[in-house]
């Protein structure tokens, strides 16, 4: 099964304190996200063969998406991440290897007109190759790269090398600071260095903007009442959005506006999947 987006990286489980376990991992987020949007997409990731891997694939035919790309690793365990929320705020324990880590380069027959990719599954050379292999043979027409940054699994140069394939870059308003060659730089500034043809840059409770190659600039804003539970998968709901939009070719500003008010209702929910179909079918309805 061939779908024109593409969506490469970590599957893996979030451990909560509570002892409860949730689905995640920033690019499956968005091919779950998209497949319940409306918009299916080749997820490509790994998982161990152990029984939280066996969850993964039963989740994902469960929710109608392609399993096809997901490879199984018999030597090393699928992800995990144990995660602390202080005030509201998620730290992580991403524990290390895991399956994802380890994606291997296949042969890619179909191409994709937009592939999204995030940052933690490239810390380990494997999956580097791996998404090397894709864009080569995929040749994306749109390259989307949602930075993640997570201590200690990223440096700055190879960071700053993955975005020199990028078309697209979302990223917070910390990570600018961080990967900026000035830390008091701006987005257009940033986006203008690395030949981007768009940068989002999102603020947390203050919103979002995008800016342009050609000089566009666009802003966002949550709702001023929104009851925060935690904020584990709120970015990841933002890209989807994003994503969404430039495959179906909404304006800028709506586009913008709409990750926005998605990712605004994510923050009210524990995890960062939902897996509620009328919960998607709100948001489907609202955008035709």
């Amino acid at each position: 099964m061939n779908h024109p987006l593409c969506v490469f990286g970590e599957v893996l489980f979030d451990h909560f304190p509570d002892g409860t376990r949730v689905l995640g991992g920033a690019p499956f987020n968005v091919a779950w996200n998209l497949q319940a949007l409306g918009e299916p997409v080749s997820f490509i990731s790994r998982v161990g063969d152990d029984p939280e891997g066996g969850e993964v694939r039963e989740a994902m035919r469960a929710w109608g998406m392609d399993t096809t790309g997901l490879q199984i690793d018999r030597e090393h365990p699928t992800g995990q991440v144990r995660v602390s929320l202080k005030g509201g705020e998620p730290s992580y324990d991403i524990v290390a290897p895991s399956a994802y880590d380890c994606i291997q380069p296949e042969s890619y027959s179909s191409t994709c007109s937009l592939l999204y990719h995030g940052t933690l599954a490239l810390r380990n050379p494997v999956s580097r190759t791996a998404l090397e292999e894709l864009l080569q043979s995929r040749a994306p027409g749109i390259v989307f790269v949602d930075v993640n940054l997570r201590s200690p699994w990223w440096s700055r140069d190879e960071v700053l090398r993955i975005l020199e394939r990028a078309h697209w870059v979302k990223l917070n308003e910390h990570e600018l600071q961080w990967l900026a060659d000035d830390a008091a730089g701006t987005a257009a500034e940033f986006l203008q260095q690395h030949r981007l043809e768009g940068l989002i840059v999102t603020r947390g409770g203050a919103g979002a903007e995008l800016i342009t190659a050609k000089g566009d600039q666009f802003t966002a804003a949550p709702a001023a009442s929104i009851e925060v539970v935690d904020t584990v998968g709120a970015g990841d709901a933002f890209a989807s959005v994003i994503v969404l939009g430039l495959a179906r070719g909404w304006s800028l500003q709506e586009m913008l506006e709409r990750a926005q008010a998605f990712a605004s209702t994510i923050v009210g929910r524990r995890g960062a999947t939902v897996n509620d179909r009328d919960y998607y079918q709100t948001f489907v309805q609202r955008w035709k």
